[in-house]
């Protein structure tokens, strides 16, 4: 007697939907091509956003455990979600008329959510909620904070210096020593880890922890320790500077400021973070039976929207905004 083999139920629609939203997603990078490029440019080349380039296998490693609670709800258009690819492609051409390139990379994530939620619809949209919203770290941003952080950098290694027992002049971001006189470069600011360690500390709030109160609290961890951090290393530069001389405690300060430093403060927020942990990544997230019991949900989602329709809708919109950006 031939083996029983058990028929596992397969969604029809999956695929054709996947490969109409493919498609409405090449569009939308097709047409906001030039801001995709100008942010792998950062991405790759610029050591302060080098981070991102783990956003992407992250997003899709997020998706991926939300595999089987996807499976268990109906893929359906979503017409509301075409208004956010209007208004990402309304940032988009803002941004880019204004020359700001923060608004304008905005945009055209925004755009991409938007055609997300478009095609597979609200109930699918909530459970991947914290994958889409997470597509914002793509955006590199950060530069604004560099100025006042260089002045917390300044200050704490100043005194710290004068806590040493050595002669200091502090002016802003200057510190003169016996050993020479010391500049909080923009380099030196810690932004780059600051911006990567919130990053990182959403991701691990959101996949490991259940409560709001100890988010709160390890995402003010991730804020503070990184700043107060750095300003010990560029103290710990100065100090050492008094004994071996400016240059060679530069040389070993750019060592010891790659990311090398930045491992140390990770394993010291998560070793102490740790023990707080109450879930695994695997269970992060709304499941399908709570997104299906949550108030108002079919009002919401209104009428389905066809695939088709939705791909239509999408190129006649990424169509419109190519022919406004070439007038604008």
């Amino acid at each position: 007697m031939p083996d029983l083999v058990p028929e596992i139920p397969v969604d029809l629609t999956a695929r054709p939907i996947s490969l109409r939203l493919a498609v409405a997603c090449v569009a939308l990078i097709w047409l906001t091509v030039s801001e995709w490029a100008e942010m792998a440019h950062q991405w790759w080349d610029i050591d302060t956003y080098s981070h991102i380039l783990l956003i992407p296998p992250i997003i899709a490693w997020l998706a991926w455990t939300r595999r089987h609670q996807l499976a268990k709800v109906e893929k359906r258009g979503w017409l509301p979600a075409l208004g956010w690819v209007v208004f990402g492609l309304l940032a988009w051409l803002l941004g880019r008329n204004a020359g700001i390139n923060l608004i304008a990379q905005a945009g055209a994530v925004t755009a991409l959510q938007g055609a997300v939620m478009a095609f597979l619809g609200l109930r699918a949209a909530l459970i991947l909620a914290f994958p889409l919203a997470y597509m914002v770290f793509l955006i590199p941003f950060g530069d604004e904070i560099i100025p006042p952080l260089q002045s917390i950098t300044a200050e704490i290694a100043a005194a710290l210096t004068q806590w040493s027992g050595i002669a200091t002049v502090a002016d802003g971001i200057r510190i003169d020593t016996p050993a020479g006189l010391f500049i909080v470069a923009e380099e030196c600011s810690g932004v780059k880890f600051l911006i990567a360690m919130v990053a990182l500390g959403v991701l691990v709030a959101h996949t490991c922890l259940t409560s709001w109160k100890r988010r709160a609290w390890f995402m003010l961890s991730c804020l503070i320790v990184p700043i107060v951090a750095n300003g010990i290393r560029a103290w710990a530069t100065i100090f050492l500077a008094q004994y071996v001389g400016a240059e060679t405690a530069g040389g070993f300060d750019h060592i010891v400021y790659g990311w090398l430093f930045f491992g140390i403060v990770i394993a010291l927020v998560l070793g102490v973070a740790w023990r707080w942990f109450d879930r695994v990544p695997e269970e992060a997230g709304w499941t399908a039976s709570e997104v299906a019991s949550l108030p108002l949900l079919e009002r919401w989602e209104g009428r389905a929207l066809s695939a088709n329709l939705a791909l239509l809708v999408v190129l006649a919109i990424a169509m419109l905004f190519a022919v406004l950006g070439r007038l604008g």
